[in-house]
């Protein structure tokens, strides 16, 4: 059973066939919502809202250990992680969908692993290479089938949020070789790495960096809504085909 979770953008999962919702006890506390169970195309799936059912819980705020616990509890396969981010790279504008494969990490303050000193061993992970590398196959194979176009290999900024950047900071960004920004996408990514769960990435850019293209004067807010509803639609889809493919009911194990 896949996993999904939502972000900006993804709150619901409208071609899910829900069955039933649960509300999940961790030792982190609650998740972010009631995991909400279902099948699409005919194979099971369950889908979580990272900012809740309302979108009322900042980036920062999260409780990304509780909902990876969850999901880990339930025994998915694999995640994947649907957010809206803004383009850094020249070459990838608002619509595009983005298919990261490394993670620079510039968010502070976060529960950002299991190890916190409650007694047990201390697991130093590999994190290479963040993203699993079936999963982002799979995932890259359904949006050749259904001829949706994806931007395969980009580097994530994670901040903190939940303020949009300056220009000087996608400019630093940039520097540093961040090729999209984005809010959630650590300690998420890292968690699952902990639990052994597969996990991968969907980016859709909803609008270019603070000082860059559309957004050189300021990010305009007006337009976010449409560009991410018309590119939503097509992650639905690329899910719904993933989900649904014989290649999803079988167990995915670590690929890196």
């Amino acid at each position: 059973m896949l996993a999904i979770i939502g972000g900006s953008g993804l709150t619901t999962l409208s071609n899910l066939d829900v069955s039933h919702r649960e509300v999940v006890r961790t030792p982190y506390g609650e998740a972010s919502g009631a995991l909400v169970f279902g099948q699409i195309s005919g194979q099971p799936a369950v889908f979580l809202p990272r900012h809740g059912y309302g979108h009322t819980i900042p980036p920062h705020m999260v409780n990304y250990r509780a909902n990876m616990w969850a999901l880990h509890h339930h025994q998915v396969t694999g995640v994947i992680s649907v957010a809206s981010v803004g383009s850094i790279r020249g070459d990838l504008g608002p619509g595009d969908i983005v298919l990261p494969h490394q993670i620079i990490d510039y968010t502070w303050g976060r529960k950002s692993t299991s190890f916190d000193g409650n007694g047990t061993p201390v697991n130093h992970i590999d994190f290479t290479e963040p993203y699993d590398a079936e999963l982002r196959r799979r995932i890259l194979q359904a949006g050749e089938q259904l001829s949706i176009a994806i931007k395969e290999g980009a580097v994530y900024a994670a901040t903190q949020g939940p303020r949009l950047e300056t220009a000087a900071e996608i400019n630093r960004l940039e520097r540093d070789g961040a090729d999209v920004v984005g809010m959630t996408g650590m300690p998420e990514a890292v968690l699952a790495r902990e639990l052994g769960v597969p996990y991968a990435a969907i980016n859709v850019v909803a609008n270019h960096g603070a000082g860059r293209g559309s957004s050189a004067n300021g990010i305009h807010f007006e337009s976010l809504e449409y560009v991410l509803h018309d590119a939503m639609g097509r992650v639905r889809a690329i899910i719904e085909k993933l989900v649904g493919s014989q290649d999803a009911c079988q167990p995915l194990g670590m690929s890196v």
